[in-house]
């Protein structure tokens, strides 16, 4: 068993993005740092930084049980787990094939769940942890065939906000953190997927707007760095009554704050000439 004075933080989907910024910030601000991914691989430059690859695949239940126990077996506690594994599918509903759907929220909803429920005894019987969900200005606004990948975050948020009041009386925190755009390969895989289902279909105008605007260099450029999001959540862990939601990086607040106050089909209009998707 290693330093058991160091909180362990454990990261998912820390190959690349959010996950691999938050997993280099950690580290810095003194944590013991547990980098899971499907392709430990692509984590060899955080092993030189301290930081451990441990290969997880989310939508396997062995792979994420025997991840947990070497971690309790190496560091003998967790402190903190960032549920940031997943991928954003996109294409209208009709096209979308309902396994495609399903596999959306086995890597989104039932993978966060599942390692929620594997670490949950562990922060119960030290009656202290955080438990860190990213869901995104998406799981709050709406865009055009986004319907599956706004769904399980919707999901996120609505069993984010029922665990918290689940695991208060033990001491542990949920905190959600919703990014805006963040410069990362999730537009570039959600660009391409609506192109796949969505781009020869009766829903193709939309499907290429869609698209054009998700992989756009304008878009990228406008969006925020992953750091951001990282140091984000490093001092949501490190505080002691942390925030239960935070909304941050490009567009974030102001989008939440527009569906919040326009009317259902005023934002549907804005969302529209926003993405580029014709309206007829």
């Amino acid at each position: 068993m290693s330093n058991n004075t160091a909180k362990v933080a454990l990261v998912t989907g820390a190959s690349s993005g959010i996950g691999e910024a938050t997993a280099r910030e950690l580290v810095a601000a003194g944590y013991t740092v547990y980098a899971a991914a499907r392709r430990v691989e692509r984590m060899t430059s955080l092993t030189d930084e301290g930081i451990r690859p441990i290969r997880m695949d989310v939508t396997d239940d062995v792979s994420l049980q025997e991840g947990i126990a070497k971690i309790i077996a190496e560091a003998g506690r967790i402190d903190v787990l960032v549920n940031n594994a997943g991928y954003g599918s996109y294409g209208a509903l009709e096209d979308v094939p309902l396994d495609e759907a399903r596999y959306q929220f086995e890597v989104n909803v039932f993978g966060a769940a599942r390692l929620t429920q594997l670490v949950l005894p562990h922060m119960r019987a030290r009656r202290v942890g955080k438990i860190v969900n990213i869901t995104s200005m998406g799981g709050k606004i709406h865009t055009p065939l986004g319907a599956w990948y706004h769904a399980t975050k919707f999901a996120l948020e609505a069993i984010s906000d029922c665990l918290r009041l689940e695991v208060a009386p033990f001491g542990i925190d949920v905190i959600v953190v919703e990014p805006g755009g963040v410069r990362s390969e999730w537009a570039g895989i959600a660009a391409d997927k609506v192109r796949t289902v969505s781009s020869d279909s009766a829903y193709a105008p939309q499907g290429n707007a869609v698209a054009d605007s998700l992989a756009s260099d304008s878009t990228q450029r406008r969006s925020s760095p992953p750091e951001l999001i990282g140091r984000t959540i490093t001092k949501a862990v490190a505080a002691r009554s942390p925030k239960t939601r935070y909304a941050i990086g490009y567009g974030a607040k102001p989008m939440i704050f527009l569906r919040d106050v326009l009317p259902d089909r005023t934002f549907d209009a804005f969302i529209r000439r926003a993405t580029g998707v014709p309206s007829n």
